[in-house]
């Protein structure tokens, strides 16, 4: 049976939850039950998500969600590859103001069977949380692409974006209890990379177009795409992609500079936190495109 996967997106700053989304639309194993979205513009940001499931056709749910963190300032105002939204038929109208109820009701209605997939900032799973505190325990797991865990590549940062965006709705997600509660970190997905001209060449099919067009914004300021979200949602259908730790995750609050940091305790055999350590790339990239063919 496909897994039911809520998705909830900042989709229009870094390209990948674009192509994470063509990703899910394609993948014959995922039924895609809705999609939410978040961080500024966020109703372009729905849109943008409308591109796509229009050129899937398929009439996905899309509810525009929070735009502000929880508290302290907006990181990301804006949904820049949102300027050739133009290009693409996509819808103009949804729902203002229901994006934590339609969560909430959508997995109420479908208790145990539902992947929610967060690879934006966590304010709207964190209102989710808080506002139904059942909820983490009638979802089938949370997967998110969060966090910064074994430091080992060069050049990656302890801070990771989603996770920096709104530190204290992240520090609730990683203190609720999900029966799976998975994170694929940025010293993981850092690892996942593909240059423009191969980008290029392999997106082919008619669902990456529109993403090859929001690409060419992403493109103005980089040569290459890292398939963070990608990664994060394709161990929901193959767990051997990426290996795993049982842990726990906490996070900073208390030093400004760092807040939203994800501080890894590892080998705790009983840790309701299970954090991405590795992963095989060319299972991946093979795993990725099989689902366009």
């Amino acid at each position: 049976m496909p897994v039911k996967i809520l998705l909830d997106t900042d989709i229009g700053s870094d390209i990948d939850d674009a192509v994470c989304l063509a990703y899910l639309l394609a993948n014959p194993e995922c039924q895609l039950l809705g999609i939410t979205t978040v961080s500024g513009e966020a109703e372009k940001r729905a849109m943008m998500a409308s591109v796509l499931c229009n050129i899937a056709g398929k009439d996905v749910p899309i509810y525009p969600g929070a735009e502000e963190p929880l508290i302290g300032p907006q990181r990301q105002p804006v949904a820049h590859q949102a300027k050739v939204l133009g290009n693409w038929r996509h819808k103009t109208k949804f729902p203002k103001g229901e994006a934590i109820e339609f969560l909430r009701g959508t997995i109420r209605n479908n208790s145990g069977e539902v992947v929610l997939l967060s690879i934006g900032p966590l304010t709207n799973v964190a209102l989710l949380f808080k506002v139904d505190q059942e909820i983490p325990k009638l979802l089938k797991g949370l997967v998110m692409m969060c966090g910064v865990f074994t430091n080992r590549l060069p050049g990656v940062g302890p801070l990771e974006w989603n996770a920096i965006c709104d530190p204290y709705a992240t520090a609730i997600v990683y203190a609720t209890e999900v029966a799976l509660h998975r994170s694929v970190g940025l010293d993981v997905t850092c690892q996942v990379t593909m240059k423009s001209d191969e980008v290029m060449r392999r997106f082919t099919s008619p669902l990456l177009e529109p993403v090859l067009d929001f690409a060419s914004v992403w493109f103005e300021k980089t040569d290459q795409i890292t398939f963070h979200d990608p990664l994060a949602a394709a161990t929901i259908f193959d767990d051997k992609i990426c290996a795993f730790q049982k842990g726990k995750v906490e996070v900073e609050l208390t030093r400004d500079r760092l807040k939203g940091m994800t501080h890894w305790s590892f080998n705790i055999g009983d840790g309701k936190h299970e954090v991405a350590v590795d992963v095989d790339r060319d299972r991946f990239f093979d795993h990725y495109f099989s689902v366009f063919t």
